[in-house]
């Protein structure tokens, strides 16, 4: 049975921006040519084009709220109530012809997301939690994955935290091995069931900030192995700040993948 989601999450200005900007990513796909950003990361057009056309409309459907993006004005904003924007998750996917990307937002309040969306082009899904009230893909609510059986005991891996399998040569990794590519979608993975854990080794705001939401709602254990992402002062300039994390579907989880995040961030 569908369940109806809060009409808050409903807001038609929002829908029909993440519906513009997702249609015109999938018009993009297969069509677009990469820069090397000073990071070593890529970028496209569509990336420039999308996180201006987020940040302009966030600023058109909320004008009290500011917006911190990845393609744009990276400093903590000074307002209550303010956006993270990743406006294409999953360039080199993207850019490869490789079809799994997202678009992730999350609105903060007092330092941590209180409203996050994912969505997924290629793959017509849209994700989305309340803070306190839960989380839907597509209008279904989402129930916690601790609740479900994982026979394959896939975990995700970014690319680079993969070394931490060469840190500990005498222990068996206690998962098979996914590279997603998206490091929005490598975390939300556990959330959705997809994976029992997730550890991702230099994500930044914005590629977790929807991502954090979701898996709380959704009851998964998160373990920041470094700096806590919360409560971060007014003015931070977060364009260089890693947020190292290990998530997974339960403790007992989370407990048996601990010494390979301890391992990356050693």
């Amino acid at each position: 049975m569908t369940i109806e989601p809060p009409l808050a999450v409903l807001d038609s200005g929002l829908s029909d921006l993440l519906d513009q900007v997702a249609e015109r990513q999938r018009l993009d796909f297969g069509h677009m040519v990469s820069d090397v950003k000073a990071d070593g990361s890529l970028i496209t057009a569509c990336d420039r084009w999308s996180d201006a056309t987020l940040v302009a409309g966030l600023n058109a459907l909320y004008p009290a709220q500011g917006v911190l993006s990845e393609e744009g004005r990276q400093l903590v904003p000074s307002t209550e109530a303010f956006w993270v924007v990743d406006p294409l998750d999953g360039t080199t996917n993207f850019a490869a012809g490789i079809p799994y990307w997202a678009i992730s937002l999350a609105r903060f309040e007092a330092g941590v997301p209180v409203f996050a969306v994912l969505d997924v082009p290629p793959l017509r899904q849209r994700i989305w939690a309340i803070r306190g009230e839960g989380a839907w893909r597509n209008g279904r609510r989402l129930h916690p994955p601790a609740l479900q059986a994982h026979p394959a005991g896939c975990a995700s891996l970014c690319s680079r935290s993969i070394g931490v399998l060469q840190k500990l040569p005498n222990q068996r990794f206690p998962g098979k091995i996914r590279l997603l590519g998206v490091a929005s979608l490598n975390l939300v993975s556990v959330a959705m069931g997809q994976t029992v854990a997730a550890l991702e080794a230099t994500p930044k705001i914005w590629d977790l900030a929807a991502a954090w939401l979701i898996l709380t709602e959704l009851g998964c254990p998160v373990t920041w192995l470094q700096r806590h992402p919360g409560g971060i002062p007014v003015g931070t300039d977060l364009g260089a700040a890693d947020f190292p994390v290990l998530a997974a579907d339960r403790e007992e989880t989370l407990a048996r993948f601990m010494p390979w995040g301890e391992a990356l961030v050693c």
